[in-house]
């Protein structure tokens, strides 16, 4: 018996792609077909295409996605070169 969530998917927290089935996504330079209606108009996001008649909404497959979510990578600097800018006004 499994004692964990990756004992339990074979030591991988994201099933390979034959295990996991088909997953529809919009692909860049194709004509996509809507799931739920069928038509081709899509409002572009950056990390979701949305069907302009029926708002069904699909992940993009140029989207950064980590498993299951997206990467964000935050870099902080110096907000002020040296104490006198900052009282500068």
């Amino acid at each position: 018996m499994a004692t964990s969530v990756l004992e339990a998917r074979g030591g991988c927290i994201i099933p390979k792609a034959g295990q996991r089935g088909y997953h529809i996504v919009y692909r860049d330079h194709q004509t996509n077909h809507c799931p739920g209606c069928g038509h081709t108009h899509w409002y572009i996001g950056r990390m979701m295409a949305e069907c302009a008649f029926c708002a069904t909404a699909l992940p993009l497959e140029s989207s950064s996605m980590v498993a299951g979510g997206q990467s964000v990578r935050i870099i902080r600097g110096p907000v002020f070169d040296s104490p006198e800018h900052a009282f500068a006004a």
